[in-house]
């Protein structure tokens, strides 16, 4: 399983030994072994005891509570630390090396184009008809990606990136339909149901690279590509910027096969567009199925950025999506 989601309101979440136990009005209580389980992605009104909290801790599982007004990450608890904590001694010095961070930015940037332009191909393959739009955007994404090398700082390559975000959503949003009016990236809120769709997605991967920094030894706040910022889990930020093109993918494929249409989607009433709760049910179940080799490939990529970290080496953090 890996993941569990609960999404009805007034739920109640009780832990006993190795089991959970989730009860929902007058629904029979489920019990759930909780030896698979990764994450636990509660609706905001769940009702949960604080020694269930620290039980699920003690068994490694981390707890998102994911809701507000428009489907934001509103809690998170991690699962067990990793112990050593030499890992994020060596984190916080390199914010004073240059050259490792613009090599690690470089090479973060250069994985994040070449996923996007796989996924391009990918669709293209679909979708032969939007050969024209798909193939301007792959011509400016390369570009992009062949800038890389020449650049000398930080900035500079920050600048390539989204000069390939722009040219890369335009580009993926030509193979939707029209009537779904998703024409580029918006959030904040998401404008359409496909902004909608991604905007989830990149929240529960969000959450699921700060369990994966805390389990590896790596401060989810201390990154490179994305600066320290009050609030922000930098690291996090920057650690799923190569696989934000599986939620893409996702995304797309949840459209193409019409698991998802207009009827899955409502509006907050101030211009937000948010997945109902038989969306979410559709959306949830399908990201299940894609947690557990993401998690792994998230978790192996941590774990080659802590062995740089630890040794000082020039070892490449290069694993693809």
């Amino acid at each position: 399983m890996g993941i569990l989601f609960v999404d009805r309101k007034d739920s109640e979440l009780s832990i006993s030994g190795k089991s959970l136990t989730l009860r929902a009005g007058k629904a029979h209580p489920r019990h759930i072994p909780a030896a698979p389980l990764k994450t636990v992605v509660l609706h905001p009104s769940t009702r949960l005891k604080a020694g269930a909290l620290a039980a699920l801790t003690s068994l490694d599982i981390g707890v998102v509570v994911i809701g507000g007004q428009r489907g934001q990450r509103i809690a998170q608890l991690t699962g067990t630390p990793h112990k050593d904590v030499n890992r994020r001694i060596t984190q916080i010095l390199r914010l004073d090396d240059p050259q490792f961070q613009l090599d690690w930015c470089r090479d973060l940037v250069d994985r994040k184009i070449r996923a996007h332009l796989k996924l391009l191909q990918q669709i293209m393959a679909q979708r032969p008809d939007k050969r024209k739009a798909l193939f301007s955007a792959q011509k400016s994404m390369e570009r992009c990606r062949q800038n890389l090398p020449g650049c000398s700082t930080v900035e500079q390559i920050r600048g390539q990136e989204g000069a390939a975000a722009a040219a890369y959503f335009p580009g993926l949003a030509s193979a939707f339909p029209p009537s779904l009016n998703f024409t580029t990236r918006n959030r904040r809120p998401p404008a359409d149901p496909v902004n909608a769709c991604l905007s989830l997605g990149y929240t529960l991967l969000y959450s699921q690279a700060i369990q994966v920094c805390y389990s590896q030894g790596l401060d989810p706040m201390v990154g490179y590509l994305h600066r320290p910022q009050h609030g922000r889990a930098s690291m996090a930020s920057d650690l799923i910027e190569p696989w934000r093109a599986r939620i893409d993918q996702l995304v797309w494929q949840l459209f193409r096969t019409r698991q998802l249409d207009d009827n899955h989607f409502g509006s907050d009433g101030k211009n937000a567009c948010l997945l109902n709760k038989k969306g979410r049910s559709r959306f949830y179940a399908a990201w299940a199925v894609q947690l557990k080799p993401l998690r792994r490939a998230m978790r192996r990529q941590a774990n080659v950025i802590g062995r740089v970290l630890d040794t000082s080496s020039a070892e490449s953090t290069e694993l693809l999506p």
